[in-house]
């Protein structure tokens, strides 16, 4: 809940004044970095109603990065470029991003998707689809999942 207030606050407000940008320095520094070891810095775009789960522990989120609404992302949780694919991702509405997963380069992530814990995903991710692996692949959802 911090990291988005502190997200919200520098979003909606950095921009006006020094005094405000300072106020928001301290506040990203203390709160969002010590406390929680996330980075969010204020030029993300973010759509409303994102939960970042269990107090988004370790997270990082490149500054052009665009999430739609209702996503949910959980910890340790990496968004950005990759160094041979200049890009930043495009993450849709109502996306569950599992715990510890990389989303790096030029990469869209559909409407209703699911990306595994851990995964790495470096290619798009078709509209209600569930990507999980290392690197990313998409599953077929006509066969059956064994767990």
């Amino acid at each position: 809940m911090w990291v988005y207030l502190v997200w919200r606050f520098g979003h909606l407000h950095a921009r006006r004044n020094v005094a405000i940008r300072v106020l928001y320095g301290v506040l990203d520094l203390v709160v969002v970095r010590s406390w929680a070891g996330a980075r969010v810095p204020a030029q993300v775009t973010i759509g409303e109603r994102v939960a970042f789960l269990h107090d988004a522990q370790g997270l990082v989120i490149h500054p052009r990065v665009v999430i739609g609404d209702d996503v949910r992302i959980y910890h340790q949780v990496t968004i950005g470029s990759a160094t041979n694919k200049p890009g930043i991702p495009v993450i849709g509405n109502g996306v569950l991003i599992g715990v510890g997963a990389k989303i790096l380069g030029p990469v869209n992530i559909g409407d209703g998707a699911r990306i595994g814990a851990n995964a790495v995903v470096t290619r798009d991710v078709p509209a209600g689809a569930t990507a999980v692996g290392i690197p990313a692949r998409v599953l077929d959802p006509r066969e059956p999942q064994v767990c």
